[in-house]
């Protein structure tokens, strides 16, 4: 045989069946004091969700306990004090990729795009996302949400704005893809009932879909993760090994294929549960207290 052929080629993601506990703890310390590309955030601490008002000091508290692990910031949301999140994210030394929540809520779609714009005419955003996965819940229509797309794009010139959605809802909606300026692709084999040993090949797939979609524009993975505890989806499994498993396997490709990856999540947040069950309350890196959980 050629010795052409005797590369070895990442396809699956790392090999850590065999490793201890500890190696596999002393692995995500590194990937994190090396700093991964960024994070999904929201500030709320326990008690809290969607709807409380955030005070510009807990969101510089919650920040600052992650800010030494990660180059980016992902929010979410214009209103309720998550507006101040770019601000004092920049503050920090992070980059931004700032979010507008849109839902089926009209009235306070207005305020969110309008404080998104403010926020971006600032110089508080690097990448702007208009909307996140409202085709997947199917809160707006396709002409509503790009009308929402085009409407930012013309009062931001000079800012990449984009929208973000599960990968496959950019192959289903080539309008909304062909109005975004680069692709923010959510990828979950968790969600989709993958086994952890075919999860990173499989979210290669997803991520090569998303490529496609766009005709080569620029992709990011706006969200991926494993959660560490609650019930099984099909053949993916949640545990606290198998978590820091697709976490070092996702920035192990990530880091070789120049990959963008924002993971999900940036705490623990128990209010996830109620529109995701058992599982919702840990996606986290750090618990709902701020402590690091794989180490």
């Amino acid at each position: 045989m050629s010795s052409k052929y005797n590369k070895h080629m990442s396809l699956a993601g790392m090999n850590l069946g065999h490793s201890s506990r500890e190696d596999l703890q002393s692995a995500v310390t590194g990937v994190l004091e090396n700093k991964i590309h960024g994070i999904s955030f929201s500030p709320y601490t326990e008690g809290q969700g969607p709807g409380t008002k955030i005070s510009e000091a807990q969101i510089s508290a919650r920040l600052a306990i992650i800010s030494p692990s990660i180059n980016w910031i992902r929010s979410f949301s214009c209103t309720d004090g998550n507006e101040n999140i770019p601000k004092i994210a920049k503050q920090q030394g992070l980059k931004t990729l700032v979010g507008a929540w849109l839902d089926d809520d009209l009235e306070n779609n207005e305020k969110e795009i309008n404080n998104l714009i403010a926020v971006a005419q600032q110089g508080y955003a690097d990448i702007v996302a208009v909307g996140n996965e409202v085709l997947l819940r199917e809160d707006l229509s396709e002409g509503q949400l790009i009308a929402y797309i085009n409407r930012v794009k013309a009062a931001l010139p000079g800012i990449e704005v984009g929208y973000v959605d599960a990968y496959y809802e950019f192959e289903e909606h080539p309008k909304v893809t062909d109005a975004c300026d680069l692709i923010l692709a959510n990828c979950y084999p968790f969600w989709e009932g993958c086994a952890l040993e075919y999860s990173i090949l499989y979210m290669k797939d997803m991520y090569r879909r998303a490529i496609k979609a766009g005709k080569g524009k620029k992709v990011i993975i706006t969200e991926t993760g494993w959660p560490n505890e609650g019930p099984a989806e099909w053949g993916a499994v949640p545990s606290y090994e198998n978590a820091i498993k697709y976490f070092l396997g996702t920035y192990q490709w990530a880091e070789e294929e120049n990959i963008a990856v924002f993971y999900f999540s940036s705490f623990d947040e128990v209010w996830k549960v109620k529109d995701e069950g058992g599982v919702g309350a840990h996606w986290g890196l750090w618990d709902k207290n701020g402590k690091l959980k794989y180490v």
